[in-house]
């Protein structure tokens, strides 16, 4: 009688944390927030917080252990415990060596053992405890989960997250995610869900409701506005080909520490006016730089439509082993861990079609692709992140300012940026919207037009530098273009935008629309100044002209004169 009390007290270690209806110490797994009722001599799994909004992962149960069980006042407590009915020889055998080859304690379990001896050595050796524990991969647990999962076949149907689960017989069982119900190697597009660290439970009794011990990693992505003391954000504006940083911040699994490897990868897709610079990649892992040698790999890569178009950009920085990688920078990944990758981008004057003007800006998203399930390679995908690019236009129109239906073609124009965002200082718009040192001359077309495409906010200073014959010369004027609503979250995406004019009355007002300015700017023509005493000088060249007629009749008259007398 004394022996069976003693193993009872030895085998309720293997429960000792399952007062309140929890789960076995090792596996840490969290109670839910509001936890539903489990049935009698059932089990309910709750997805996690994070892990909810996603399709529903689904468990499978399998029976390690069969056992009386009851509720004691400390937890359950656990008696005539034997093998399950359905576990093979192989699977008892493996255990059984694996314990014995367990180095974290000095005692070994002698001959051959029965199931009793092997759940009295896990109960009274397996010393890890708490809720909030995680079975670390390697550790005698974690190896006992991946020897019964190859092995064994589940001892039931597997069952959704939130749905109760009731075995045919009380005992000693682990959980694990099933496999088809996340996303795999091969088929992860769209699927959020993460597999859990492995659960094992005591089964019987009361029922138990626990909360699996995962969570979907997270991308975030910002732009930094080049405007001074601006933030990392979720919106910027830029100038053509000015090139404007990016940042991708990832989290990993709640689980990490039960993963072996961990592939890693950011998928950043930039849309078509949008050109990334692959040498401007920069990766860090908790704030330590990783180098891109032995520990990923970087790409910049063109997508296409049917038609052979290029539509974006995709970006991706992928670990093979994330973990390998903090490890080669002296770290090591926790569920704290955060990996950062910045880069640069720009708006390309080659791409100029592609680039949208105001509106809701150039977009671009960034995705996770990881390892989902410690027990497996599937894979999943993250919950996207998107930021945006804003860029500007501008429409100069030059016309007579006596007839505005008179377009002046020809007149020539520079464009600095006194005041743009970036405090370009002297430099000059070009031609293509870009910024440079010398100045550019704009020419009006026929229409009496000047476009220009990708101007960021700011202040410039326009310069007329060639005016037409007979029209005066404008003085320098400044227009500023100012965008309101940068600091507003992803989803709010149209921003307020407004033009201003400091200069000279023939420069009108200007108008903003869908992203363009418009600035109507006149020319007078030359003026035909008065001339004073115009019949006084009427008169002399009258009297010129007479004096020089008779000087001329004069002369003809003596040359006539002279040749006669020389014939005589």
């Amino acid at each position: 009688m004394s022996k069976n009390i003693a193993r009872l007290a030895v085998t309720a270690g293997l429960t000792a944390a399952l007062s309140f209806g929890g789960v076995m110490a090792p596996v840490s797994m969290a109670f839910a927030d509001d936890p539903v009722t489990a049935p009698a001599n059932g089990i309910i799994i709750e997805q996690s917080e994070n892990n909810k909004g996603t399709a529903k992962t689904r468990f499978v149960p399998y029976q390690i252990f069969k056992a009386k069980v009851h509720d004691g006042e400390n937890g359950k407590v656990t008696s005539d415990v034997d093998w399950a009915d359905t576990i093979t020889q192989t699977t008892k055998d493996q255990i059984i060596t694996d314990i014995r080859s367990d180095a974290s304690n000095g005692k070994k379990l002698s001959g051959t053992p029965s199931a009793q001896d092997v759940a009295d050595w896990l109960g009274t050796y397996v010393s890890e405890s708490g809720r909030e524990l995680v079975v670390k991969n390697g550790d005698l647990l974690n190896k006992i989960a991946a020897i019964v999962k190859k092995n064994e076949q589940p001892s039931g149907t597997a069952f959704n997250a939130g749905d109760s689960f009731t075995p045919e017989s009380a005992g000693y069982y682990l959980f694990l995610t099933d496999d088809n119900s996340i996303g795999t190697n091969k088929d992860y597009s769209n699927k959020k869900q993460t597999g859990t660290s492995p659960i094992f439970a005591v089964v019987g009794g009361t029922g138990v409701t626990v909360t699996e011990k995962t969570g979907i990693p997270t991308v975030t992505k910002k732009v930094k506005d080049d405007k001074l003391r601006s933030d990392w954000a979720d919106k910027g504006d830029s100038q053509m080909d000015q090139p404007v940083y990016y940042q991708l911040t990832g989290t990993v699994a709640a689980n990490i520490d039960t993963f072996n490897t961990y592939y890693y990868e950011f998928h950043d897709e930039l849309s078509a006016g949008l050109t990334a610079d692959e040498n401007s990649i920069t990766v860090k892992i908790d704030d330590e730089t990783v180098t891109a040698v032995n520990n990923y790999t970087a790409s910049v890569t063109n997508t296409t439509d049917e038609s052979g178009a290029v539509t974006g950009q995709v970006l991706t920085v992928s670990f093979t082993d994330l973990k390998a990688a903090a490890r080669s920078v002296g770290k090591t990944l926790t569920k704290d861990s955060h990996v950062v990758v910045t880069y640069t981008a720009k708006l390309d004057h080659e791409k100029a079609t592609n680039v949208v003007v105001g509106g809701e800006g150039n977009p671009n998203s960034v995705k996770l692709i990881y390892f989902n399930n410690p027990m497996s390679n599937g894979k999943g995908e993250s919950v996207p992140d998107t930021v945006r690019d804003y860029t500007y236009a501008l429409k100069l129109v030059k016309e007579d300012s006596a007839n505005e239906a008179t377009k002046l073609e020809g007149v020539k124009f520079t464009i600095q940026a006194t005041g743009a965002d970036e405090g370009a200082g002297t430099q000059y718009v070009q031609e293509n919207g870009s910024l440079g040192k010398d100045p550019w001359n704009f020419t009006t077309d026929g229409n009496g037009e000047i476009n220009i495409k990708g101007l960021d906010a700011g202040t410039y200073t326009v310069k007329e530098t060639d005016t037409l014959g007979g029209y005066n010369t404008l003085g320098a004027f400044t227009f500023t273009i100012k965008a309101d609503g940068l600091n507003q979250n992803e989803g709010n995406n149209t921003l307020t935008v407004t033009a201003s004019k400091e200069g000279p009355e023939l420069v009108v007002a200007p108008t903003f629309d869908h992203g363009t300015v418009t600035l109507t700017v006149k020319n007078k023509k030359g003026s035909n100044l008065p001339l004073t005493g115009l019949n006084g000088v009427t008169f002399t060249w009258i009297a010129g002209g007479a004096v020089l007629c008779i000087g001329v009749a004069h002369l003809i008259r003596s040359r006539k004169q002279a040749e006669e007398s020389e014939q005589e």
